[in-house]
């Protein structure tokens, strides 16, 4: 797995170098030894300049990659697009970072500007500093279960103090305060923020209710609320494809919608009685 890994840093690097967009390897492999990892993954993580994504994945899908899971339906924060390799294996390409508050525009120019390089199978792969590396892996288990947030102890709990507050400075510079307080407590102080909610369950965990409102809440102005809304009912295609092994059919996904709205009302149910115990 480990050498499947790092040939899969390099394919995607050299479609970027073939294409001019610039990449930024993130987690797993790429991580500095000193952050110790707890995990060192089964997939690539590379996070793109926005500009960049499309021309990316033009060149990816001509070179063999399949799409296995969009950007809408990828996760909650639509933050990733899933590729899959018969040699190379599973890649997210990422088009932002969820937690970072500034645009991804900026964030990417950030982390860009301090990057480092590592070497993948012969060919140079940018990564962030190790600053930018801690950030990420503190924001990266704050969508992980309270018990399963290892790499918070070697990012930050574990580090020293003149790393810490280069951390906290990163955390303010590209506005990731309420995300970080997910992953490493106090999210409470936030409360007034638009976001908190979707952290609150992303951290903690919550019904699939719970975690569209969390995303109609956090929406940046009511058009998107809406947008948001109006897709909370209906089927992730993608998601369905996987689970049968195969593409559904039309019954299917109206079986699955129909079930999805059974399963909404009953949390809602369950939510007003437990509000009123």
């Amino acid at each position: 797995m480990a050498v499947r890994l790092r040939f899969g840093h390099a394919a995607v690097q050299r479609v970027a170098d073939g294409v001019g967009a610039d990449l930024l390897h993130i987690k797993g492999l790429a991580v500095a030894d000193e952050l110790r990892p707890t995990s060192r993954g089964s997939d690539v993580d590379v996070l793109v300049r926005p500009a960049h994504v499309e021309r990316l994945d033009r060149a990816m899908r001509a070179g063999g990659w399949v799409l296995y899971s969009t950007f809408r339906s990828g996760s909650p924060f639509g933050h990733a697009q899933t590729y899959t390799h018969d040699a190379w294996g599973y890649i997210d390409v990422h088009r932002f970072f969820p937690g970072l508050g500034v645009t991804p525009a900026l964030a990417f120019d950030r982390l860009w500007r301090d990057r480092g390089t590592i070497e993948f199978a012969g060919w140079n792969c940018a990564v962030p500093d190790v600053v930018g590396q801690a950030l990420i892996l503190v924001l990266n288990d704050a969508r992980a279960s309270a018990g399963s947030r290892r790499d918070v102890a070697a990012a930050w709990e574990d580090a020293g103090a003149e790393r810490r507050a280069a951390v906290l400075a990163l955390r303010d510079e590209l506005g990731a305060e309420v995300a970080f307080a997910a992953a490493t407590g106090g999210l409470d102080r936030y409360r007034d923020r638009r976001e908190y909610r979707m952290w609150k369950v992303a951290s903690e965990g919550g019904s699939r209710t719970d975690e569209w409102r969390a995303r109609v809440g956090s929406a940046p102005d009511l058009g998107a609320a809406v947008r948001v809304a109006v897709r909370a009912p209906l089927v992730n295609v993608d998601r369905l494809t996987h689970r049968l092994g195969r593409r559904p059919t039309r019954r299917e996904v109206a079986g699955e919608f129909v079930d999805r709205i059974r399963r909404g009302v009953g949390e809602a149910f369950r939510g007003v009685r437990r509000g009123r115990s």
